[in-house]
């Protein structure tokens, strides 16, 4: 397993060319790094170099570029990779259609202290049993606790993410596995709301006793409205 946490104490190790082919690998890196601070780390496998002011498909491909041919990686990255057009959309069709993505993961917001960033997991994979990919809905209530001003992930929440990427099965409005040509008909946007329905926690409206109310009410109006009549005429009268 190899750990890259992105700032200048580990930045050397990140972009080293000397590094050993990995099973996993985990990349954390900030959010705002363009990548002309990181150009070492532009592999272009996919025929495109990733956006100059977005660095995060550069750690992506070098990750991928890294990984033996049973590894796994997981990244955390900015959720707007996986819906822009341009080279982001020509780099996320290359990951597709060489069935390197295995799944991604929404998570809830302010999970990271100085940010409220709602990030997503890539988890790449040069294994995969099938030409699938799974998407999971993690920003739900029950995937984290609010404490002060920040979201927690607690080991309960870690082990039910983890078991839905275990099973691969569909949960309703939490994850669904979808088949690689689907998402190529889809341009291949690979956010995962485009995938997993969200819950509708609108009031469910019984249309049947709506409408019997309704009708009480236009009877109440038209009594009404008689005896105000009745009153007129005995004002008039």
């Amino acid at each position: 397993m190899y750990i890259v946490k992105n700032d200048e104490k580990n930045r050397a190790s990140l972009v080293s060319k000397s590094l050993p082919i990995k099973n996993f690998i985990l990349v954390i890196y900030s959010f705002t790094a363009g990548n002309d601070k990181y150009c070492a780390l532009q592999d272009a496998p996919a025929g495109v170099l990733a956006p100059k002011s977005k660095a995060d498909f550069a750690f992506v491909l070098h990750a991928l570029s890294y990984l033996s041919s049973k590894g796994r990686a997981a990244i955390v990255c900015f959720p707007g990779i996986f819906y822009r057009g341009g080279a982001e959309q020509k780099i996320r069709k290359y990951l597709v259609d060489n069935n390197y993505v295995e799944t991604i993961i929404s998570l809830a917001p302010n999970l990271f202290y100085g940010t409220s960033i709602a990030v997503n997991i890539l988890v790449l994979s040069k294994h995969k049993p099938d030409t699938k990919t799974q998407f999971i809905d993690a920003s739900g209530e029950e995937f984290f606790k609010k404490v002060t001003n920040n979201n927690v992930l607690e080991e309960k929440h870690i082990k039910k993410i983890m078991n839905i990427f275990d099973s691969k099965e569909d949960v309703e409005n939490v994850a669904k596995t979808v088949d690689n040509k689907l998402i190529a008909e889809n341009d291949y946007n690979l956010s995962v709301s485009s995938y997993v329905e969200a819950k509708d926690n609108r009031e469910q409206v019984d249309i049947t006793k709506l409408n019997e109310e309704i009708s009480q009410t236009v009877v109440k109006i038209n009594k009404l409205r008689t005896d105000i009549d009745v009153i007129i005429k005995e004002i008039e009268a």
